[in-house]
């Protein structure tokens, strides 16, 4: 039998590969910009090798775009992929919701509380990243806590296409108006309540909402370039 060899616990591919996913969520890269290897393995002090296995594992979330030949790049989504999105969050959010009041209900909505309280001070600030950070916090306790780990590793598929979109897109938006803010304290009273259809029915007109943005900012970004 061959030896085996256990990883050390988080390789320098992994950290490199983190504070990258990181800089794409929080908009340090903007969507389709280019990741230069070098100028990445020069500003980490590491060689190539585990910038390309980063780069690797930031294609597998979806974003990242590795063209042979050509480079790397943030990803930017299509309508269909903005439609696709969408649809996949209104079909697993909700029921996300119900198997974390049912599993751990006390837990999500300290978590979920604990969002909403960030979110406030970014909204007064303006402050766009932490706003898309508490947000995002605030989805992804509903995996978190639903006790169904293949529920939360699909949501971990997308998310953070999610997130960079959410900071790039949407938080511009929503630390300018309070509608996301107050849809998400709404969300939280009718989840602590198990009120569930009309939960449904404002989480599905929350996603919905911010796919719009997506597709007019892309509209946009078409006219323009």
């Amino acid at each position: 039998m061959r030896s085996l060899k256990l990883d050390p616990p988080k390789s320098l591919a992994q950290r490199v590969m983190q504070r990258l996913r990181q800089a794409i969520i929080e908009g340090e890269f903007a969507l389709g910009a280019a990741i230069s290897e070098e100028m990445v393995a020069s500003s980490f002090g590491v060689s190539r090798t585990p910038v390309r296995e980063a780069m690797g594992q930031l294609q597998a979330q979806g974003l990242v775009v590795i063209r042979p030949q050509v480079g790397s790049f943030v990803f930017t989504p299509s309508a269909d992929d903005i439609n696709a999105l969408c649809t996949f969050r209104i079909a697993l959010e909700p029921k996300a919701a119900e198997l974390a009041f049912r599993h751990d209900r006390d837990g999500a909505i300290a978590t979920m509380s604990a969002a909403i309280a960030a979110m406030e001070p970014s909204v007064a600030a303006k402050d766009n990243i932490a706003y898309g950070r508490a947000d995002a916090a605030f989805h992804e306790a509903l995996f978190t806590h639903c006790g169904n780990r293949y529920l939360a590793e699909s949501y971990q598929l997308v998310s953070g296409r999610v997130a960079a979109l959410r900071t790039n897109l949407t938080s511009p938006i929503d630390v300018r108006t309070r509608t996301s803010f107050d849809e998400h304290r709404k969300l939280l009273d009718l989840f602590a309540r198990g009120e569930f259809a009309a939960f449904e029915e404002l989480m599905t007109t929350h996603i919905t909402n911010s796919g719009v943005v997506y597709a007019k900012a892309l509209k946009v970004e078409a006219q323009v370039g």
